[in-house]
């Protein structure tokens, strides 16, 4: 019996350390050595304060800000834990909404989207992704038609020229990677930094003449 088992038992072992421990340590070590910041969460920081992450969307609803696609993530309900309730960009809990085609509630609040988006850029079509949440509810990127929707309310929010701000939009668009994979984006967390940046920069040559 024991010389049957011993085998099994043996290949069991070796594999588990092979495939649970070692394997994963070297992969790992190797994600830290040659891409340390993607290991790490691709995380953004400020003045050495980490704000984000390339790869999860944040709730920007300041007319100053590029918005994200909508997000509908959920947390536990405060008063019933047996319930959520609604808690967009809740990286802690990633998903996507039940709602189907046909459901009235997601047709009116793609609607009333639509129609808020419509007053910011009238005559200007409403991207897809602007009312649609994505699968993940965490999608930190939109893509380029997004973003030149959102041009017109950004530059009259900040006070500036469209020309400046579409122009950092065009700056900030990510082809496919390899030109193969995925479609062209802008991460809207780096538009954002960027935006402020100028809008600093902006302030100095007012207040100093020159930069």
């Amino acid at each position: 019996m024991l010389k049957q088992l011993r085998p099994a038992l043996v290949v069991t072992v070796v594999l588990t350390l092979v495939t649970g421990l070692l394997y994963p340590l070297v992969v790992t070590g190797f994600a830290g050595l040659l891409f340390p910041r993607q290991a790490e969460g691709s995380l953004v920081t400020v003045d050495g304060k980490v704000i984000g992450s390339d790869l999860i969307a944040q709730d920007f609803s300041s007319p100053r800000y590029f918005h994200p696609r909508p997000s509908a993530t959920v947390a536990p309900d405060p008063k019933d834990a047996t319930k959520t309730v609604p808690a967009s960009y809740n990286a802690a809990n990633s998903g996507g909404s039940n709602l189907g085609p046909t459901s009235k509630a997601l047709i009116d609040r793609i609607k009333g989207d639509s129609d808020k988006l419509k007053a910011e850029n009238p005559g200007a079509a409403v991207p897809g992704d602007l009312v649609t949440t994505s699968a993940s509810g965490l999608d930190p990127d939109i893509t380029p038609e997004a973003a030149q929707f959102q041009v017109a309310r950004v530059a009259r929010a900040r006070n500036l020229p469209a020309e400046k701000v579409a122009e950092l939009v065009a700056n900030h668009v990510q082809g496919r990677p390899l030109g193969l994979f995925g479609e062209s984006h802008v991460n809207v967390l780096d538009l954002n930094l960027a935006l402020d940046a100028m809008g600093k920069e902006a302030m100095g040559k007012d207040a100093g003449g020159k930069s």
